[in-house]
Order: C-alpha cells, then structure tokens, then sequence
C-alpha cells in the first residue's frame, strides 16, 4: 500500500510551478533542446516535463542535478543561507539570565 502524500498549500505549488518555468526558461536560453537536457541529466523527456511544471514529487536531488546541468547548481547554496528568524532566537537563547530573587 502506498504512502498517502499531503496535498501541497496554494503557496508552495506556486513556488514550485514558478521554479519550474526559470529552470525550462535557463534551458531554452542556453538554447538545450529538452531531449538534450533529459539526457544529460539522465532522466526521460517526461520527467523532466514534470521537473518543468514544478511537480512537487519529484525529488530535490533531481532538481539539483537539473541545475547543475544548467550551470546554477551554486544558487541552492543561497536557499536558507541567511536565517534570520534563527539567529535571533539563538542570540535570545545565549543571553546570560537575569540574577533569580535572593
């Protein structure tokens, strides 16, 4: 039986479909035909038309292998890179305690 997958929000399948649409744009700019570029990444045709839209079930490895492909493969390093939200919570964390009640 197979693992029930939980649909994505509104948010994320629009991220998902947007980077998509860069990486087949980055393709066709690098003017690499799709049978060419599935080759190279070593996938079918048909998965990378999947990679293309943005399917949310294809792995992150295969994105990543796309990407180099491309020559971005340097732009995955930027993702999370700059946690802001973390660091703060972490300098609040670090913070001596205020003396306790004598």
């Amino acid at each position: 039986m197979s693992r029930a997958i939980p649909p994505n929000l509104p948010s994320t399948a629009r991220q998902l479909s947007a980077l998509g649409e860069r990486l087949r744009l980055a393709r066709k700019r690098r003017r690499i035909t799709s049978v060419l570029m599935a080759e190279q990444v070593g996938i079918t045709r048909t998965t990378l038309g999947r990679v293309e839209r943005g399917d949310a079930t294809v792995s992150l490895g295969l994105y990543l292998r796309v990407l180099r492909v491309l020559g971005l493969e340097a732009d995955i390093d930027l993702v999370a890179a700059n946690d802001e939200l973390g660091r703060k919570l972490q300098d609040l964390a670090m913070e001596p305690a205020g003396r306790g009640k004598r």
